[in-house]
């Protein structure tokens, strides 16, 4: 038989099986119903939990600060949730897992990712898995009508801190002004670009490999000095950014920082799932904080060994390249009795700002939430609801069903990326990633063992 129409019957055999139907039923039923009205924002009174099915996911991307690629999963009932792509990542991450979810309950949350999580990964490649984790919060939420932190861990606190991120500028007296602009927008917690770059037109300030000489790190000093000056000596600030240096420039780097109380030093090397020996050394060496985690996938994957050797001072996984939802709060319950808090990486829209406040709010351990978009006047117009999002720098834990967030269509159409706005993807009704999976049962087309073409099942 052709290829193509054995992964076609494939997917009619998934979906088959996934809602019950029986043999003869109407083939590619799910997946061929019309893409459902977005629900509101209350439960849906008429669901049948049992019988709910993920049919279709769509997407659009808005043009921000970083690009903010939006999911959203219909279902036969007409709940939807909402979903985000990693900012500056692109939607066909999670898009292209569609097939692999499609006519699966969407309530059956652990089951879902289970079936998907060999698609995630280390970096900011992958994200499409934290994607559907958010979205699959958001529609088991609204069909149960209870808010997703009831989902994950009951609620330790009503609105978590933010720590607000703030870009360079290689003028320290500049760079002190744009703190002391988010000091006046309420934030209390800071974190600040320091990009050795910052100095390298400065004679001697920086070695061929990059790195900041000693003079170096006293220029770059000065900016923590002009940030403190602006933000106040006791108000928390870190820093990030400053390049890839060795574990030995690392410990430089953290000596001349401790003078000036940073709530931590972020990232000093690079792949922290495989380094977790260089972060140790580096911690062992200086009384500045360390942290890191934003790219590191999964607590087996990429946090276990950071833990268990107490690599780092504080871990950083971020909204949804490290996992989503449940991910994070497996991450942080495993470090929390370990004595390591938890700071959670957040550069993305006001849909993966809400969904870390109901994650945040569970966590014992919990310490901040980035946001990145201090300079964007509209960011919060992305969504309908409650305003401001952002009150003296926290975020109230949503109340309503899901996550609590709804887009504002007339404004996020306005800052589109690209034209589609959630239009249908056919191009991704079939598989174009992975392999032989098995991992439905029941009958699908194939040649038996003994050469035969059947819809059967062989063991």
């Amino acid at each position: 038989m052709p290829e193509y129409h054995g992964a076609a019957m494939s997917r009619r055999r998934l979906l088959r099986a996934a809602s019950g139907a029986a043999a003869g039923a109407p083939l590619l039923q799910l997946a061929a119903q019309p893409a459902q009205a977005p629900a509101s924002g209350t439960v849906n009174r008429n669901s049948a939990p049992s019988d709910l099915r993920i049919t279709d996911m769509r997407a659009c991307t808005v043009a921000a600060n970083y690009d903010y690629p939006i999911i959203r999963i219909d279902t036969n009932q007409g709940i939807y949730g909402l979903g985000e792509v990693f900012a500056a990542g692109v939607a066909g991450s999670a898009l292209m897992l569609k097939p692999h979810i499609v006519g699966q309950n969407p309530l059956e949350i652990e089951r879902v990712l289970r079936g998907i999580r060999n698609s995630a990964g280390q970096n900011f490649w992958n994200t499409g898995y934290g994607a559907i984790d958010l979205a699959l919060h958001d529609i088991a939420g609204k069909a149960f009508g209870v808010p997703a932190w009831q989902l994950i861990g009951p609620k330790l606190r009503d609105r978590i801190v933010l720590y607000c991120d703030t870009t360079g500028h290689p003028d320290p007296k500049v760079y002190g002004q744009r703190m002391l602009s988010r000091k006046k927008q309420g934030f209390q917690f800071f974190k600040m670009d320091l990009y050795t770059s910052l100095v390298r037109n400065r004679p001697g300030a920086v070695m061929p490999s990059g790195a900041a000489t000693q003079k170096g790190l006293e220029y770059l000093c000065e900016y923590i000095a002009g940030a403190r000056d602006a933000i106040g000596k006791e108000t928390p600030l870190a820093a990030d950014h400053f390049g890839n240096l060795t574990v030995k420039d690392s410990i430089r780097y953290a000596r001349a920082f401790e003078p000036y109380n940073l709530a931590w030093a972020e990232d000093f090397i690079p792949e922290c799932w495989l380094n977790w020996r260089g972060f140790k050394e580096i911690r062992e060496n200086t009384t500045t904080p360390i942290l890191t985690g934003e790219q590191a996938f999964g607590l087996e994957e990429g946090f276990r060994d950071l833990i268990d050797n107490h690599a780092v001072d504080l871990i950083h996984p971020d909204y949804v390249a490290s996992g989503g939802m449940r991910e994070i709060k497996r991450i942080h319950d495993y470090a929390a009795v370990r004595g390591i808090q938890t700071v959670i990486h957040q550069p993305g829209s006001p849909i993966g700002a809400l969904a870390m406040a109901h994650v945040a709010c569970t966590l014992s351990g919990f310490v901040a939430c980035e946001f990145h978009a201090g300079d964007m006047p509209w960011w919060q117009d992305l969504v309908k609801g409650k305003k401001p999002i952002i009150r003296d720098g926290h975020i109230d834990v949503p109340a309503g069903p899901g996550l609590g967030v709804e887009l504002n269509d007339d404004v996020v159409k306005e800052h589109l990326r690209f034209p589609q706005y959630f239009e249908p993807t056919p191009q991704f009704d079939f598989p174009v990633t992975s392999g032989f999976q098995r991992r439905w049962s029941g009958p699908w087309p194939h040649y038996d063992e003994e050469g035969k073409w059947c819809n059967c099942v062989t063991y």
